[in-house]
Order: structure tokens, then sequence, then C-alpha cells
């Protein structure tokens, strides 16, 4: 390999590393044990956690319900504030419209629940395990 062709170590960051610095994951080994199970691609691939980063590269991460499909706009490999973090990376619009549509769907099915004032009294708590009986049948 050329020298033209090696790139510099600048210019590429661990992804674990990058996916800490961007906010994805809390820690470090949060972000490693999602890469190894497949939660997150580079390029539409599955990688390891030492992968190299360059900007431009289009990375898809599923952290619980949401999936972000995202390209790389800069790189870090320290941790700073949500601010200079959000900068590391810009969201497909596609992305954030079904995201957003997701957490829409999920704040409706709640919406017609209420949450009990108070714990159930004695009477109460013998007609809940009364109906859990009538299951079991």
């Amino acid at each position: 390999m050329s020298e033209a062709q090696v790139p510099n170590a600048a210019d590429t960051v661990r992804l674990d590393l990058w996916l800490w610095a961007a906010r994805f994951f809390k820690t470090r080994a949060l972000a490693k044990q999602a890469i190894e199970t497949g939660k997150v691609d580079v390029g539409g691939q599955r990688a390891k956690p030492a992968r190299a980063v360059r900007i431009g590269d289009a990375l898809r991460v599923a952290r619980g319900e949401e999936v972000f499909d995202i390209a790389v706009a800069g790189l870090s490999d320290t941790r700073g504030p949500a601010s200079v973090a959000q900068t590391l990376y810009s969201e497909t619009e596609a992305s954030r419209e079904a995201r957003l549509a997701r957490l829409a769907e999920a704040r409706a099915a709640r919406a017609g629940y209420q949450a009990p004032e108070h714990k159930p009294d004695k009477r109460a708590r013998k007609l809940i395990r009364a109906l859990g009986d009538i299951d079991a049948l």
C-alpha cells in the first residue's frame, strides 16, 4: 500500500468511541455491545467495534425502539456537551420522520391510560385476585 492510500490516523476514529462521543450510548461498553449484537451497521454491513469511522460514512444505529439513519459529519474521540455531539452527525429526513411518527404513535397508544390515584385496598385486591383466577380456567 502506498502512503497515499493509508488513511491518516487523525482522519479516523474507532466506531465504539465515536458512538460514545456522539452520545448514542452512555458508555463505551454499551456501544461495543450494541455493535457486537448487530445493532449498528456501517454502509449496510455489520461492523466491529474497532472499525475506523470516517467523515461521510453512513451508519444505521438501532437503540431500543429508535432507529437512526445518519451520516458522519465530524469526528471526535472525547465525549463533550450534547450541543457538540449533535454536530458530529446528520440524520436523514426520512429517518427523522419515521422516528417521530413511531414516537407519536406510542404516545397516542398511552393517551387513554390513567394511573390509579392510590394503591388498591383490601377489597380491591381480593377482586383483582378473583379476576386472575377466572383467566386460569
